[in-house]
């Protein structure tokens, strides 16, 4: 059951996929009409979740399910890596690797391995003060308050002296 992600609860799970390139306004409006297509069939065990999406800085996918209706199954949760690694293939674009950073350098988003994110941090190319995606949030809350935040409120702190 597909519903705007501003409505879904603070509580809900999230599932944030960064990409490795912008993408253009025609293929967000494409993504659009598939994740509204891919939520409103998503399902556990035979139950419609509820659930929504925000696209941010045309780069991040982030997918909210309110688990108080009900939760994911790894069937569920299967299904939605299995839509995303499509899109990764419609648009010929990385969503799922983790070991990439996103940070802002002025109004651009910059997207690095985090092995060239701990060199920058070493050369002081990057600081604590940096805006990062901390893409390890588990719920809508953190995702509004603790996802877009300088580096010395992140897990990349570790990597900036």
């Amino acid at each position: 059951m597909l519903v705007d992600f501003n409505s879904l609860p603070d509580t809900s799970r999230v599932w944030i996929y960064q990409a490795s390139r912008s993408f253009t306004d025609a293929e967000i409006e494409e993504i659009k009409a598939k994740l509204d297509q891919f939520i409103e069939q998503w399902t556990a065990h035979g139950s419609d979740l509820k659930a929504g999406y925000d696209i941010k800085y045309k780069r991040f996918i982030t997918i909210a399910l309110d688990q108080d209706l009900n939760t994911a199954t790894g069937c569920s949760i299967d299904a939605s890596v299995h839509f995303i690694q499509q899109l990764e293939k419609d648009y010929n674009v990385d969503l799922m690797d983790k070991m990439n950073v996103s940070y802002k350098q002025g109004e651009f988003i910059a997207y690095k391995p985090l092995s060239d994110f701990r060199k920058m941090a070493k050369n002081r190319s990057v600081s604590l003060s940096t805006i990062v995606f901390n893409n390890l949030v588990t719920n809508k809350a953190e995702y509004l308050e603790n996802w877009e935040v300088p580096a010395k409120d992140s897990w990349h702190s570790r990597f900036i002296k």
